[in-house]
């Protein structure tokens, strides 16, 4: 079984841009068992929309559960265990969202779709795009 762990980006741009998604990241997509979201996803837009650095999605913030379920999508665990693993990983890359998105392809076993390079630096990491 394929699994799929979207990237916030490429999860905002599955319900509202998706020409910005690459033909290999909508295939991915188009192909996987499943398809899964982070619930820190959830936090980062909220929390950038919150701050007011991702305006365009404030109309869908509070529809965004129902958006994934409406788009057969799932919320991927996040565990302890993750939780973790993204802050002991000796990963220079600071980011506290791509921490929790790295760490939760590698131990749910899922490939990130992702259009951010940075991933690539993590060998236990399997990123499409």
């Amino acid at each position: 079984m394929k699994q799929v762990l979207l990237d916030t980006h490429a999860w905002v741009w599955s319900l509202a841009a998706e020409s910005e998604l690459s033909a290999v990241a909508r295939g991915a997509i188009a192909e996987a068992d499943g398809v899964f979201v982070s619930p820190i996803s959830f936090f980062e837009i909220g929390q950038k929309v919150r701050i007011g650095k991702w305006p365009e999605m404030e109309p869908l913030v509070h529809e965004l559960p129902k958006l994934l379920s409406d788009q057969g999508g799932l919320a991927a665990s996040l565990t302890p265990e993750i939780c973790l693993h993204a802050s002991l990983r000796n990963w220079s890359h600071r980011d506290p969202f791509d921490r929790f998105l790295a760490s939760s392809a590698e131990l749910l076993n899922m490939t990130l779709v992702s259009k951010d390079a940075v991933f690539d630096e993590l060998g236990e990491v399997h990123r499409t795009w």
